[in-house]
């Protein structure tokens, strides 16, 4: 149905575009709340749906940057936990994960629960749940990891697990990747991708230390929990790739190399597309030499044997936790006269590689570049790495001392005095390494530049929209003790994970804009528009605009004309038009969105936009357990 999402992308492709054209860019700064949802359960079930009248909350345009008015429940305990969910809306039902270790029904119309289903030892997959249509013997069901390790599913209609699959309803995903690792980490962030009767599934393992739970890709049978494939992501003796590896003993049991966040599917061609990411440890590699295949690369597999069709390494050896991890979107590219099947894939390094989908040869070429040396003893980087042609880098990858945040006295001198520490930090441009010897600031950092929440594409206008930040990672490598299991590790001022910003406001320490949303032309590679992303509320009270702000999620876009996007930690929903990059809508939300929206059509004829904001992530201390569904007035009578 064309107002449904059945998938995480709204198609197989991953394009999150809607056909959708009742909310436009001419009513869009009509939306109102039309139902909230709240995913905890310590308040009564008939107060955790909220569906308020129409006069009850305003609409909230670009203009009128007031708060939109919405009633708001009884108090409830604790701190809500965090939720990067998507749900997907399927013949008149939604079905989604929540962060309180259940799946669960709605009524997309009224948000309702139909059904809710609790995941026994653990949470379901964080940011979304699959559907598998069935046939005329099996019933339609939902499809879900859990972050222990499990693969569930259940009957669609009722929420019931389905016994008959694998053991008592359950398949246990850690045989034959963590045999060797009981206590490893395993778990599935992300929703399998469904391939007829095949649900084709990632992972989430260890960042350290390299050895490990493996990150192999696998498909298995939606009837019987079977498993049908399995891709080694790092080679086995024997293997197209093994040589990318000085040595047999680096990939033994080595473990990161795993797909934690989307895959698409071209399912005329019968290809999945699977971004990569870095073999553990992220940050040291003495113990890895050689590119490292099929570490840090877009692979594309036969979806129904996991064979390799072809691979594009994004990052060789890797050492700066540089995985991608956005779902690869299928576009198409008019050059020289002629259609190019492409898939685009958005990275942490703030580039944006267009690949011909059938033998993943660049569209618009790439050149390898040499990038700096790495210092550490032991360690031998890559001398370079690829960077496309075009488009230009969507962010910031160097910077200077001259470059600090002047945005307040105070904020530029914690950031002059966090880079003058310990003789000054150093940054040598794209690729800067982390050695022993001094401080490095590095851009952009593990958050990116682009990060899981990928791209939408706008087929009518052949524009690839995107959401970036620019946020620095600053430390350095050092000396470990004797007997510890790594040589060396990564240390920063402000733990394994430093950013280079302020920490108590999260206030990056270069100059704005600290986001912004860019749209490319799939057909020449350039950027068609570049607007700033957000604000900083205590930053426009002084006076100082269009700062931009660090997001994480994704972008959507419909045949309205309209992308729409969350994300921001400045807890806000926008709506902007797709041509232009104008913005035409804002509301304020409980928390910060750090999810992809959806957009679908109800029984009632009625297009509706929703959002799952929780706040509560790196960057963002915001906290709500809030779904929000909006749509237009009711026509006046």
């Amino acid at each position: 149905m064309d107002g449904d999402w059945p998938v995480y992308g709204h198609d197989p492709g991953g394009q999150r575009y809607s056909p959708l054209k009742q909310i436009n860019t001419k009513n869009v700064d009509q939306l109102h709340p039309a139902w909230i949802y709240h995913t905890r359960e310590d308040v009564a079930a008939s107060s955790r749906t909220f569906v308020p009248p129409d006069m009850d909350a305003r609409p909230n345009s670009a203009s009128n940057p007031a708060v939109a008015a919405t009633k708001t429940p009884p108090p409830r305990r604790g701190r809500p936990r965090a939720s990067q969910a998507t749900p997907i809306v399927i013949n008149h039902v939604m079905y989604l994960p929540t962060a309180y270790d259940r799946v669960v029904a709605l009524d997309p119309e009224t948000g309702k629960e139909i059904w809710k289903y609790q995941v026994k030892g653990g949470g379901p997959s964080t940011r979304g749940v699959a559907y598998w249509p069935g046939d005329k013997q099996t019933p339609p069901r939902i499809v879900f990891g859990t972050n222990t390790g499990k693969l569930i599913v259940l009957d669609a209609k009722t929420g019931q697990p389905i016994l008959t699959f694998g053991n008592q309803g359950e398949v246990d995903l850690r045989q034959g990747v963590a045999d060797n690792f009981p206590n490893a980490s395993y778990g599935v962030e992300s929703p399998p991708l469904i391939y007829k009767d095949l649900a084709i599934l990632g992972s989430n393992v260890q960042e350290t230390p390299s050895k490990g739970a493996r990150g192999d890709m696998r498909a298995f049978d939606v009837r019987t929990g079977k498993l049908v494939w399995t891709f080694h992501t790092v080679p086995l003796d024997g293997e197209a790739g093994a040589e990318t590896w000085e040595t047999p003993e680096s990939r033994v049991d080595r473990s990161g190399t795993n797909d934690w966040g989307f895959m698409t599917l071209d399912a005329e061609r019968g290809v999945v597309y699977v971004p990569l990411g870095s073999p553990s440890y992220d940050f040291y590699g003495a113990d890895r030499l050689g590119k490292n295949l099929y570490a840090n690369c877009l692979v594309a597999l036969n979806a129904a044997t996991g064979k390799l069709v072809w691979h594009f390494q994004f990052t060789h050896h890797d050492l700066w936790d540089y995985d991608p991890a956005a779902p690869p979107a299928l576009v198409e590219v008019t050059k020289d006269g002629k259609k190019i099947p492409a898939v685009v894939e958005v990275t942490k390094m703030g580039l944006a590689f267009f690949l011909d989908r059938r033998d993943g040869k660049p569209v618009f070429g790439i050149e390898e570049r040499a990038v700096p040396k790495s210092l550490v003893p032991g360690e031998v980087s890559w001398p370079t790495q690829p960077f496309p042609i075009k488009p230009k880098p969507l962010t910031r990858v160097s910077i200077k001392r001259e470059d600090i945040a002047t945005v307040t006295p105070e904020h530029k001198k914690f950031c002059e005095d966090l880079w003058d520490k310990d003789g000054g930090m150093h940054n040598n441009g794209p690729y800067t390494t982390y050695n022993p010897d001094k401080t490095a600031v590095i851009f952009p950092g593990t958050l990116g530049g682009a990060n899981w929440g990928g791209v939408s594409f706008d087929p009518t206008l052949n524009f690839v929209i995107v959401n970036t930040m620019d946020l620095g990672q600053i430390g350095r490598v050092v000396k470990q003790p004797e007997e510890s299991r790594m040589s060396y590790s990564r240390t920063s001022t402000f733990g394994p994970f430093g950013r280079f910003w302020n920490p108590d406001n999260f206030w990056p320490c270069q100059q704005p804009p600290w986001g912004q949303l860019q749209a490319i032309n799939t057909n020449t590679g350039e950027i068609a528009w570049s607007v700033t992303l957000g604000i900083t509320d205590e930053l426009e009270a002084k006076g100082v605009q269009n700062t931009g702000a660090l997001s994480l999620g994704g972008p959507i876009s419909t045949a309205g004309g309209l992308t729409f996007i969350a994300a921001t930690n400045d807890s806000r929903f926008r709506a902007f038009d797709s041509r232009t990059g104008k913005q035409l809508w804002v509301t304020k939300l409980d928390a910060g969105g750090h999810a992809t929206p959806i957009t679908y059509q109800g029984r009632n004829g009625k297009q509706y936009v929703l959002i799952v904001a929780t706040g509560s992530n790196f960057f963002d201390r915001s906290t709500a357990d809030t779904v929000v569904a909006f749509t237009l007035p009711d026509a006046k009578k």
